[in-house]
């Protein structure tokens, strides 16, 4: 089935990454239509309408967020934009960032004009070099034609925008841990409450939203919360891209509404790799989510959705593996990932990440003993949620539940002192 491409739309023509295309195809003239139709507040009902939830991970709804932020401050508020996209299987932002960066930037001006901020941050992943020069020219672009700085549009608004570029920490996706990197700091993230928009960058009032949020953001600006909640399910409203990679024939970002079956997702993306090995596993959510057996993918993909299967949406990075695919490899190669980038400050995930690491390795190389399966369980159980910020739960979540679904295979990998997939993993 074809959907329309609402968030994709440039994506393709020639020089879109340019101020003249972008408005060559209507580009700002939803920022106008905001600023002469809507007050700030009523800009934040209207997100609020929408449904529009956040698309970063949490799916919080993002009006709702804005409205956290306490009044009667004579403080600054911030808008601190979220594009440390460092998620494994995720890469939905890049392809904004590099490709249309000026919808992405018209979403940041509506959404600092709707709740008081005159100064933006853009927090950039460090590997992210070409999406850094891109976004800075859009920005130089947007102050010459007076989108930027003094005065917007005649609005009386101004707002000024800074491109910050991370170091390439994962943990800098946290959002108080982004907060902490922007001022300076080790990328540490803080004990909440309290939360960002009451406590946040400088101490002042802050609001943190992902890129592809605020790219939909400029939708809702364009045409309204009535026809963005019209797409997608009820809760789950709107346009999302998913990140299809593993074994698929055409690993992609595929846009599609809220609640696009997983199979069909999986199809748009010219289905399994290799006919002869069925399905076996999904990850729906990049690779801290909770993966789901093939007999569980009958499901949408959405948040709610998700959420009722056991699992969660987090950033649509989906991973699809396979009959020859094995779990015991697959978790070690994440957990390894994990083991890297926790940034040590709560001795569970610091600990927690190394053992998972070593049980999984003595596993895989045919050294495993008989209690190390349910080792696993018990350590995961010892990290999820006693850490400070989520990164305990993302790597929790996957051991449990690849630990759950595939019982049978860890516990092979003892009796048959190895992996018994790996033959056919060598084909």
């Amino acid at each position: 089935m074809a959907y329309d491409k609402l968030l994709t739309r440039n994506l393709g023509k020639p020089n879109s990454a340019t101020l003249d295309a972008y408005q060559a195809s209507g580009g700002y003239q939803g920022l106008r239509r905001v600023f002469k139709e809507f007050t700030p507040e009523k800009f934040v009902e209207e997100v609020k309408a929408s449904g529009l939830r956040g698309r970063g991970g949490a799916g919080f709804p993002a009006g709702v967020k804005w409205g956290f932020l306490p009044k009667g401050l004579e403080v600054p508020r911030y808008l601190c934009v979220n594009a440390d996209e460092s998620e494994p299987g995720t890469f939905k932002d890049r392809l904004l960032i590099e490709q249309d960066p000026h919808l992405v930037l018209e979403g940041i001006i509506a959404s600092a004009w709707a709740i008081g901020c005159h100064t933006a941050f853009f927090y950039i992943r460090g590997e992210f070099h070409k999406g850094a020069r891109i976004f800075q020219k859009a920005i130089e672009e947007a102050y010459a034609k007076g989108l930027l700085g003094r005065n917007i549009l005649g609005s009386g608004f101004d707002l000024d925008l800074i491109v910050y570029r991370g170091a390439g920490a994962y943990i800098c996706g946290e959002e108080t841990a982004l907060l902490e990197s922007l001022e300076g700091k080790r990328g540490l993230p803080r004990i909440k409450p309290p939360f960002p928009a009451v406590v946040g960058l400088y101490g002042c009032p802050t609001i943190i939203n992902n890129v592809e949020t605020l790219a939909n953001v400029t939708l809702i600006a364009e045409r309204g919360a009535a026809w963005f909640a019209a797409i997608g399910r009820p809760k789950n409203t709107g346009p999302k891209l998913f990140c299809v990679s593993g074994h698929v024939a055409r690993p992609g970002v595929y846009e599609a509404p809220l609640g696009i079956p997983m199979k069909e997702l999986i199809e748009m993306a010219g289905g399994m790799m290799r006919p002869d090995r069925p399905l076996k596993a999904v990850v729906p959510g990049g690779s801290s989510m909770k993966i789901l057996p093939a007999a569980k993918c009958d499901v949408l993909m959405d948040f709610d959705s998700l959420a009722a299967a056991g699992t969660s949406l987090g950033s649509a990075g989906m991973f699809v593996m396979d009959s020859g695919t094995c779990m015991v490899d697959a978790l070690w190669n994440v957990c390894r990932f994990y083991a890297h980038e926790s940034c040590g400050q709560c001795t569970p995930c610091r600990e927690g990440t190394g053992w998972f690491v070593k049980i999984l390795k003595r596993l895989e190389r045919g050294d495993g003993v008989p209690d190390d399966v349910e080792l696993l369980d018990n350590v995961a159980s010892r990290v999820e949620g006693n850490t400070i910020c989520p990164f305990g739960e993302a790597v929790a979540w996957p051991v449990q539940s690849y630990v759950k679904e595939f019982r049978d295979e860890f516990q092979e990998h003892v009796t048959r002192r190895g992996c018994p997939l790996a033959a056919a993993a060598a084909r």
